[in-house]
């Protein structure tokens, strides 16, 4: 039926790809190398070996790979630093996963000598873009098998049926029976999609969230955070150095229990349909406030605004899956070169749901300038007779129109 030898498939060992596994070696009847990414998703990923053993996968042929690490490092922290919010509220805690999760199967793929890759995403959503989009610029020639686009399994309770038929264990079915919410974990959030989260107007069942607690039931004490910053990046919490995966799961742990960082969202995807979710981000919520609050001392005024007007830009690349795109590695460039002031600490009130900024400083490169800001009597730091010109050469345009308007209507 096909040329193709060899697959590497992004394994989770979940409903969806071990189907995919199966039916790969069954319609294409291929060789299957799976590869099973740890992004922090806080599951135990050993199963997935030994579901890849059951069907046939050869031991050689799995790979699992710890890459928390240079998931934050090298993704979250990244997009962090531009303070990227799609379509004004979502983190993006799905999208950033995907260019890495591409990246290592092209590598894969080139030890292994593989044919293609797999996964899989629907032909309804955007991962199916993401993975090829990632895939197609980091090795133009690479094959890919997206079964979704080509089997007639095309609901999640068919899938719970073959899943029966060729006695695929399936984890994590809804407690009310049938298939279980469509979700996405890594360390920076937990997305939920289906069920009855299919209908914009039902609010999300409480079972449903893993990481926070309702704001309702968030403790009544506040908690204090003292986070630091080198170069725009997240470096100690509360004095206390850690690899970069290490703050992000601790602000996990201590967000959550806050009740902090769901959204309920209808988005629109890059396929044309909107669509429905839930998102749990405590971490990145607390992440991207203290952020702004470290620039807001240490940036210049325009190169902030000018940060803000291509943020959208920057999170419409992240989400459409564009990260190895030449346009957002020069956008990414420019980034980066206005967080090298971006040094200080930032402290936040965390309180049912809410994240509160209540200081911030900078040893180094603060711009605030207390001698000049303050209402009280200034020494001549600022002399306030300037503002009168000021405002009239930049009111100057305003009042030639003003006068033409009135020599009109005259």
């Amino acid at each position: 039926m096909s040329d193709i030898k060899k697959a590497v498939l992004a394994y989770s060992g979940g409903l969806d790809t071990s189907v995919i596994l199966k039916w790969l070696q069954d319609t294409y009847q291929c060789e299957v190398v799976t590869f099973t990414a740890d992004l922090g998703q806080g599951e135990e990923l050993e199963p997935a070996r030994a579901k890849a053993l059951k069907f046939g996968i050869k031991p050689e042929n799995i790979f699992i790979d710890d890459l928390r690490e240079e998931f934050v490092r090298d993704f979250v922290f990244p997009m962090f630093r531009a303070n990227t919010v799609y379509e004004g509220e979502y983190l993006l805690g799905t999208s950033i996963a995907r260019p890495l999760i591409a990246k290592r199967l092209v590598e894969i793929t080139n030890l292994t000598g593989a044919d293609a890759i797999s996964h899989g995403a629907t032909g309804k959503g955007n991962d199916q873009v993401r993975f090829e989009l990632g895939a197609y610029a980091l090795k133009p020639g690479i094959k890919v098998i997206a079964p979704w686009r080509e089997w007639d399994l095309l609901s999640r309770e068919k899938l719970l049926a073959y899943a029966e038929q060729h006695g695929i264990p399936v984890e994590m079915k809804h407690k009310a029976g049938g298939s279980p919410y469509s979700m996405d974990a890594n360390l920076l959030h937990i997305s939920y999609e289906g069920r009855h989260l299919e209908n914009p107007a039902a609010e999300a069942e409480e079972s449903m969230w893993r990481w926070t607690v309702s704001p309702e039931a968030a403790p009544d004490a506040a908690e204090y955070l003292d986070l630091e910053f080198a170069q725009g990046d997240l470096v100690a919490i509360n004095g206390q150095r850690m690899p970069a995966h290490e703050l992000l799961a601790t602000l996990n742990q201590i967000g959550g229990k806050h009740g902090i960082g769901r959204l309920d969202l209808v988005e629109n995807r890059y396929v044309g349909m909107k669509s429905r979710g839930c998102y749990e981000t405590p971490g990145g919520t607390i992440l991207l406030k203290a952020h702004r609050a470290i620039e807001s001392i240490t940036l210049d005024r325009e190169v902030a605004h000018l940060k803000d007007d291509l943020m959208p830009r920057y999170a419409s690349l992240v989400y459409n899956g564009y990260w190895w795109s030449p346009e957002r590695r020069a956008l990414q460039t420019l980034i980066d070169d206005t967080q090298k002031t971006v040094n200080g600490w930032v402290r936040v009130k965390l309180y049912k749901g809410n994240v509160i900024v209540t200081g911030r400083d900078s040893k180094t490169d603060s711009l605030f300038d207390s001698t000049i800001a303050t209402f009280e009597d200034d020494a001549g730091a600022y002399d306030q007779k300037d503002a009168g010109g000021f405002i009239k050469l930049n009111a100057l345009r305003m009042r030639i129109a003003a006068n033409l308007a009135a020599k009109k209507g005259s």
